[in-house]
């Protein structure tokens, strides 16, 4: 039998202020949270305050789980592993014995 999930009836939804208080929480300006996700930073503040131009804005699943995988530490992924941030800082340039 194959796998499957039940999507609910009702996706979730993160707020505006959710996503406000994600961005705050991880210590983040709009600028380096429209980075890290690929956006504009325009597209960062429509998701803050929810609209554009008089019409709601809701955050797409997609942004939901990268603002989840920034929150975990993950900063990239191949498709098989993960990339945390601490893996991307230099390493340490040790002189070799001559």
């Amino acid at each position: 039998m194959p796998w499957t999930v039940d999507a609910p009836s009702t996706p979730p939804v993160m707020s505006a202020a959710a996503f406000r208080a994600w961005r705050k929480g991880t210590g983040l300006t709009q600028a380096e949270a429209a980075a890290r996700l690929g956006l504009k930073r325009r597209i960062v503040q429509y998701y803050e305050t929810g609209e554009r131009g008089g019409r709601p804005v809701e955050v797409p699943l997609s942004v939901r789980l990268a603002c989840y995988a920034l929150s975990q530490g993950v900063v990239d992924f191949d498709g098989s592993v993960p990339v945390r941030a601490a893996e991307r800082e230099p390493a340490e340039v040790t002189a070799q014995p001559g």
